[in-house]
């Protein structure tokens, strides 16, 4: 049974490492110029070191190399997120700023392989339903911390929590990915105060309203 177990780690070994190679490869092809819309399965073998029978072993074709390696740009968006909580250390509006700020920053150092995501999700049943899957993901973290907000009498009652996190995930998703395509990230911490002040004062804290 040891024996079992470590043929089966060393697997997930190799495939872990190989995917850490091809996220290296891929983005520095991206940075290259290249959609990856142009990018070959030689290019792809190539550029991770490896032969193209090799990478047939690991991944179907050219958009499971993409499903794959933007595993790890979500994963660990999300645990940024999921960092946060409304109360105690590190929470506040304060902390949502830096949550957001620390999330642009994650997003703009892997700027080319979320551009891939972008582009393909446009023709790409499978890269746009797990792009919309990670953004359920946002959704339903969201929806718990606002419902929790509600139970201890901190967020307003007649928030509806699932669609206010919709629309928190939505419209802070496309802020954050157009300050990551469109800016040079000098303004970065500004813009992540002001989705933080937003969805604190406008969600979190909103005021309850007087008849």
């Amino acid at each position: 049974m040891a024996s079992t177990t470590r043929r089966r780690s060393t697997a997930a070994d190799r495939r872990t490492a190989l995917e850490e190679r091809m996220v290296s490869a891929l983005e520095e092809l991206l940075r290259g110029g290249l959609t990856y819309t142009e990018l070959s399965v030689e290019q792809l073998a190539h550029a991770a070191g490896i032969s193209r029978s090799t990478f047939y072993l690991y991944f179907r074709d050219k958009v499971d190399v993409l499903l794959r390696v933007s595993g790890t740009l979500r994963i660990r968006s999300l645990e940024i997120a999921e960092g946060w909580q409304p109360c105690g250390p590190g929470g506040g509006v304060d902390g949502l700023a830096s949550t957001y700020e620390q999330i642009i920053g994650h997003y703009r150092e892997h700027a080319a392989l979320l551009s891939a995501i972008h582009e393909v999700a446009a023709y790409d049943p499978a890269v746009r339903d797990a792009w919309s899957a990670h953004q359920d993901r946002f959704v339903d973290n969201t929806v718990a911390l606002l419902k929790e907000e509600q139970r201890a009498g901190r967020t307003c009652a007649d928030i509806d929590p699932q669609l206010a996190a919709r629309m928190i995930v939505q419209g802070g998703g496309e802020v954050i990915t157009r300050q990551v395509f469109d800016g040079d990230g000098s303004d970065d911490a500004d813009v992540a105060r002001e989705l933080a002040h937003g969805y604190w004062h406008g969600v979190y804290r909103r005021p309850e309203l007087r008849n």
